[in-house]
């Protein structure tokens, strides 16, 4: 457990951040290895399925985050005001939640994958592949929330340390299986998806060995769970807008997809490996905004909104410090990013362009997730809902559908870095009425205030008021 409520804040979020961050980047490397392996043994058909079912996936995850976000909000503001005993109810609470809700995500997407496959107008040539990795995925999703939810458990609590250890076993073990089942025992698109699955059954059976060893009100088990209604009705009050969010932005992903699906296998195959490079560069921002969450909770349970205020310019400051560095590498290499995944000359051109064009824009999507981050540690995840409804379905996807067009496929690509920037003004006015500093499910009364000293603020990251 972490108390995150004194200290220097931009330090303390960067520490907190840098775990989970190297733990992302073990598992996007798995992902960027799993389509390597597949665009270059396989093909880039097989690359076009994974690239086609990936919204769908994607789609899934966005589940998980929603189903977890209001849970984990709630332990920090609980840890943070020291009050054990709810901490140890809303743990019980999500663990029961997130079984069930397992079990009913398995049934749906076992049922749905053709359909939602053809939907997207996912070629013919593609289709059975595409259709066997999402059902061997959907086969997997217990482990996936089982694992999502440990992990959230132990944010919640100050601790992203232990989850980037599971996590980094697992991606080794995952690259090892896709290496074995692919290319040894030549499984094809199936090997890749069991060896997901697998990895992530590890990760969810260490999380539960680990907390079963350690502090008691972490304890996982199956007798004598506690129910809480009062505090799921407050983890749906937060989560519940978290989680439309994120599987909007699942469904906008699978509408950009159908519209990539237009333009052919080739578009697709580049859509998937420019995406996976993609991911790797919006990493930090992602980490920090979940970072500066757990922040804000514990500081708001704490009454401290002083350090919110700071925490969030040290975190912007840091967030684009990465991201322009990233845009620099990224512009630079962009061809030879692309052609590791395929060598298509067809591929490598639209999956170039899309670096170079979105590429441009990170610094502005790592804006849009830390200023959100504070939000939801707050507890006001309705605005940010809000925000990504309009950017994203009012802006961004009529804007590519009409700029394909006129451009082709740099149309699509010129949609994103549109909406993120209609996104950032929206949520920047929504943050300076400071509405959402009266959201905090804990009311703890504000201490005396504590003059920050040199040392931690204005010597080491001269955070001023936003």
């Amino acid at each position: 457990m972490k108390d995150l409520t004194s200290g220097p804040e931009g330090r303390l979020i960067w520490n907190f951040t840098l775990p989970m961050l190297i733990g992302n980047v073990f598992q996007q490397s798995y992902n960027v290895v799993d389509s390597v392996i597949v665009g270059r043994a396989i093909g880039k058909s097989a690359l076009a399925a994974v690239g086609a079912s990936f919204p769908i996936v994607f789609l899934l995850i966005a589940l998980i985050i929603g189903a977890t976000m209001g849970f984990s909000i709630l332990i920090s503001q609980y840890f943070g005001a020291k009050d054990m005993a709810r901490v140890r109810r809303t743990i019980d609470t999500a663990y029961i939640f997130l079984f069930f809700a397992s079990l009913a995500a398995t049934a749906v997407g076992l049922a749905a994958s053709e359909p939602i496959l053809r939907l997207l107008k996912t070629p013919e040539e593609i289709m059975p592949q595409a259709l066997t990795f999402l059902r061997i995925m959907f086969s997997g999703i217990l482990f996936l929330f089982g694992y999502n939810s440990i992990s959230a458990v132990l944010r919640g609590l100050g601790d992203s340390k232990t989850p980037l250890y599971f996590l980094i076993i697992s991606t080794v073990l995952n690259v090892l299986l896709v290496l074995l089942f692919v290319l040894g025992f030549k499984w094809g698109i199936a090997g890749s998806a069991w060896a997901t699955v697998l990895a992530q059954s590890a990760s969810f059976l260490m999380g539960v060995v680990y907390l079963n060893r350690t502090h008691p009100v972490l304890t996982f088990r199956l007798k004598g769970l506690e129910f809480d209604g009062a505090i799921f009705r407050k983890s749906l009050a937060i989560g519940l807008p978290a989680g439309v969010q994120q599987v909007l932005v699942a469904a906008g992903m699978m509408a950009l997809s159908r519209i990539v699906n237009g333009f052919g296998t080739d578009a697709i195959a580049a859509f998937t490996a420019a995406g996976r490079i993609d991911t790797f560069a919006v990493m930090p921002a992602m980490n920090l905004s979940a970072a500066i969450s757990t922040f804000t909770a514990q500081n708001i349970g704490a009454g401290r909104m002083d350090r919110v205020r700071h925490g969030l310019w040290a975190a912007l400051k840091i967030s684009g410090a990465i991201s322009l560095a990233t845009t620099l590498a990224i512009i630079i290499f962009k061809w030879h990013l692309i052609a590791m995944f395929n060598s298509d000359p067809a591929v490598i051109a639209i999956g170039a362009r899309y670096l170079l064009i979105v590429g441009g824009f990170y610094v502005v999507f790592s804006g849009i997730f830390v200023l959100t981050g504070v939000l939801r540690g707050a507890g006001d995840a309705f605005v940010p809902m809000i925000v990504t409804i309009l950017s994203l379905w009012a802006i961004r996807i009529p804007v590519s559908a009409w700029l394909a067009q006129r451009m082709g496929t740099d149309g699509i690509w010129w949609g994103i870095p549109i909406a993120w920037t209609a996104g950032l003004l929206l949520l920047t006015a929504y943050y300076r009425t400071g509405r959402w500093q009266r959201k905090a499910a804990v009311k703890a009364p504000a201490p005396a205030p504590v003059p920050p000293s040199p040392d931690e603020d204005e010597a080491e990251w001269n955070v001023s008021k936003f």
